[in-house]
């Protein structure tokens, strides 16, 4: 017997799959010597580029996250040296994200795990019946047109 997941147990599963994938790209960081550096970290990252320094509500928002998320990931990155949280000069209560030296001075490695993990997500995708980034729009989708808790009370109902 298999040592899987219940696959009526979703939340179980969807963790299990972030744990695999998470795990393999955190393996990788690990090997090129910069184990400090979690997969969460990336579309920080990617935002902080495109964007330049940000709030944490504007860098939330352009992750996808809570601004709880978007917080907590600045602030653990902040406590490994790739960012830094400076005052806004616009206004003196919110504090900018912003890359640090030593984020730069990773990038070269941090975008050939990027390439790489956009290969390897693509050769997953051909095992699988549709692309997973597809999949997880469709649910995503699906459950702001009705949440999940009203899905479960409609059942719980019956």
């Amino acid at each position: 017997m298999r040592n899987h997941p219940d696959p009526v147990a979703v939340g179980t599963l969807l963790r299990h799959v972030l744990e695999l994938l998470d795990g393999g790209v955190a393996t990788v960081y690990q090997e090129q010597g910069i184990a400090e550096y979690r997969p969460r970290f990336s579309p920080v990252v990617r935002a902080l580029l495109a964007e330049g320094p940000l709030p944490v509500r504007d860098l939330a928002a352009a992750v996808g996250v809570s601004h709880s998320a978007a917080s907590q990931t600045a602030a653990e990155m902040a406590r490994v040296g790739l960012v830094t949280h400076t005052p806004d000069p616009r206004d003196a209560r919110r504090r900018l994200i912003e890359l640090t030296s030593k984020a730069h001075a990773l990038l070269p490695q941090i975008e050939a795990e990027w390439d790489a993990t956009v290969a390897a997500v693509a050769e997953l995708d051909g095992e699988l019946s549709m692309p997973l980034a597809e999949l997880l729009i469709e649910v995503a989708e699906a459950v702001r047109r009705r949440p999940f808790q009203e899905r479960i009370a409609a059942a719980y109902r019956l």
